[in-house]
């Protein structure tokens, strides 16, 4: 790879910045300051910047906390996005929510470039779980959680998957859902043909991994290697 290229991609600038970046030397190869752009880079090589070591990712898996008010896409002509939220970080990354949540839901939202990966979380096939809580405007009853586990058939006609309903012991009008699909506003059509109404919708984890919950609304973090592996825990082939 040359070496502007990487400097662009690791440290988030124009091509045109960091090459700006490479003539004034500030920037070195294996601790010598290298003023080519085009130095062609072995693999092992260390480049570091102003002193401090870069590093390329390929791709960039984010976990944010969405608040309300804020839709799920990666652009929009009216409302902020959940790409918005980044406040500018990785401009030159082609970010989108890996699945969606409503615009007045909040909680885990996945931001990534891989289209691979996204689809291998999404994809039906796959069924990695995700779980939410949900607080109603009537009581949750065991015949709720019946319906759930059977497989809700929507207004239109389709048969949800099974699902679990876990109510809250400590709050009667709130409790946990666990789906392995993921339809137009699901979990707000399962309950509306049960006659109960969602009051709020918070994802709370995709597969085997939680939102953090030191991350306050509005707020993201990078997701480590080991927790992308969590995402994808719990899947079914």
């Amino acid at each position: 790879m040359r070496l502007d290229k990487f400097v662009a991609d690791a440290a988030q600038l124009t091509r045109s910045a960091a090459r700006g970046l490479i003539a004034k030397g500030r920037v070195t190869v294996n601790g010598q300051v290298c003023k080519k752009a085009d130095c062609a880079l072995k693999e092992g090589d260390s480049v570091c910047a102003d002193g401090k070591p870069l590093a390329s990712e390929e791709y960039v898996y984010i976990m944010l906390n969405k608040p309300a008010g804020v839709v799920s896409a990666s652009a929009d002509g009216r409302d902020k996005t959940v790409v918005d939220l980044l406040g500018g970080a990785y401009p030159r990354r082609q970010l989108f929510p890996a699945g969606r949540l409503d615009k007045t839901s909040t909680g885990f939202v996945l931001l990534t470039d891989d289209g691979a990966f996204a689809h291998d979380i999404l994809a039906p096939k796959r069924h990695v779980p995700k779980t939410y809580r949900v607080v109603l405007d009537t009581p949750v009853t065991p015949e709720m959680a019946e319906a759930f586990a059977a497989g809700v058939t929507l207004a239109d006609g389709q048969t949800m998957q099974p699902a679990r309903l876990i109510p809250d012991e400590a709050d009667p009008f709130a409790a946990t859902v666990v789906l392995r699909q993921g339809v137009y506003h699901q979990i707000k059509r399962m309950f509306g043909v049960l006659d109960a109404g969602v009051n709020e919708l918070h994802r709370s984890a995709i597969g085997g991994l939680a939102l953090d919950e030191s991350l306050a609304p509005g707020a993201w973090r990078l997701i480590t290697p080991e927790e992308k592996a969590l995402l994808q825990a719990g899947a079914e082939d």
